[in-house]
């Protein structure tokens, strides 16, 4: 995330969904992230942190399977 983006505070009111994805529950103003441009809202902090964890898991692995087979020392 660039730093603008860091500095700017996410209103609940951007959020693209009203529910957490996790629980279903309704999203809460303190469990605000920014996905592809877009606020994402959860249910609690707890929820928020699972899910950029995860996207963090998958952009990882799928940085890792992009990198040549050269590069990871495999000929």
């Amino acid at each position: 995330m660039d730093e603008a983006m860091a500095d700017e505070t996410l209103r609940i009111e951007d959020a693209v969904n009203e529910t957490c994805p996790w629980s279903g529950k309704p999203i809460a103003a303190d469990s605000l992230t920014r996905y592809r441009g877009e606020v994402v809202g959860f249910c609690n902090p707890g929820c928020r942190d699972k899910f950029e964890a995860a996207i963090q898991h998958f952009e990882k692995a799928i940085a890792d399977r992009d990198v040549p087979l050269i590069a990871k020392g495999i000929e």
